[in-house]
């Protein structure tokens, strides 16, 4: 497997997450509690979705022991 779609895509999600993160932090300084919770919850789960896209492209390349 080519390492461009995996690297671009793992890339781009890590962006949004951080995008998200610095908003929530915004959220906070501006007093809207009820939302940073939401928010940060979904920047996690971006940062933890493009891990796991790496994880998946470095196991893809390694050879079968099969």
């Amino acid at each position: 497997m080519k390492k461009d779609p995996f690297g671009s895509l793992a890339a781009s999600i890590a962006a949004l997450a951080t995008a998200l993160g610095f908003l929530a932090l915004q959220l906070r300084a501006d007093g809207y509690e009820p939302y940073v919770d939401s928010v940060a919850t979904a920047s996690v789960v971006m940062y933890v979705t493009s891990a796991l896209i790496v994880l998946t492209w470095v196991r893809a390349r390694r050879p079968h022991s099969d």
